[in-house]
């Protein structure tokens, strides 16, 4: 397909990233309800509501006949979003400070923690069971924590030979 283009931009071995949606300000959107509560309050139409708050008509409605129902609380939303978590504050903390202690604290053979092993630790502790991939979501987004991958190097390892031998072999060979 010479000389055709696609529009995207985007060559055939580009791999694409997907998009995370941005996080909703729920305190943004509470405070933009109060304001339409404060106009409904104050005798504006809703049409006018629509537009200086820029949401639909249907939103403005919707938003005015919670209030005209249940006034100013039933605008107040839910104050969250999505499912509670499993694991509160306290438990998160209790978990963080256990997976410090390492590995061999709790019964496993080599000091590096595994997505596996985690899981089996928050397990013991609170009695919730996560797969790899929420075991993960909490390592990172609750516990703030990034992969690490230990530095394979060979036990008999001899830095001053490595070191000597950079300087003097391989200057010699590299001619």
């Amino acid at each position: 397909m010479a000389g055709k283009k696609t529009g995207s931009g985007e060559g055939p071995n580009t791999r694409k990233v997907k998009q995370r949606g941005t996080r909703r300000d729920l305190d943004a959107l509470r405070d933009r309800r109060m304001r339409a509560a404060e106009m409904f309050a104050a005798g504006r139409r809703q049409i006018d509501v629509a537009v200086e708050l820029e949401v639909s008509q249907q939103t403005a409605s919707r938003w005015h006949r919670q209030w005209t129902d249940g006034g100013n609380e039933a605008l107040e939303g839910a104050g969250r979003a999505g499912r509670r978590p499993r694991l509160d504050d306290a438990q998160i903390e209790v978990v963080r400070e256990e997976l410090l202690k390492g590995p061999q604290a709790h019964g496993f053979a080599t000091g590096v923690w595994t997505l596996g092993r985690v899981a089996i630790v928050i397990e013991r502790l609170t009695g919730v069971t996560y797969g790899p991939t929420q075991t993960w979501t909490i390592l990172r987004t609750r516990l703030g924590w990034s992969r690490q991958r230990p530095a394979r190097r060979a036990v008999e390892r001899d830095e001053d030979a490595i070191v000597a031998w950079r300087e003097n072999e391989w200057p010699r060979i590299k001619k």
